[in-house]
């Protein structure tokens, strides 16, 4: 859902916010306080298997996401979630109407990193 994602980043723009922002100092490696599209990226702790991103577009809260590896057994599982603090009623609407949208979106997340990890193993 690369389109959503550029969609979402123009209304960003339109509104005063960072917008999809492109680029940073490397493209294969992230480092903290890297911007990354309009996510800022707050921890990358490769001992816990933990990396978390601060949503830095316009919203009525505030957002993270954050991913996490644990190892079960001979096995990895990914864990996404997805925290958002809404602010006032404007915030819970906003919610609330997105839901359903950001589920889909958030799975079709989950499911490239997996495609794009060397963990992963198909079938």
């Amino acid at each position: 859902m690369n389109w959503a994602w550029a969609i979402r980043g123009m209304i960003d723009k339109l509104i005063g916010g960072v917008g999809l922002r492109r680029g940073r100092a490397s493209r294969k490696t992230l480092r903290i306080g890297d911007a990354l599209d309009f996510w800022r990226v707050l921890v990358i702790d490769p001992e816990k298997k933990r990396f978390l991103l601060y949503a830095e577009m316009k919203l009525p809260g505030e957002a993270w996401l954050e991913f996490s590896i644990h190892k079960e057994g001979k096995q990895f599982r990914l864990v996404q979630s997805a925290i958002f603090r809404p602010k006032g009623i404007l915030g819970r609407l906003y919610w609330y109407v997105l839901y359903i949208p950001h589920v889909f979106l958030l799975q079709g997340l989950v499911k490239e990193v997996l495609k794009r990890s060397t963990l992963y193993k198909k079938g």
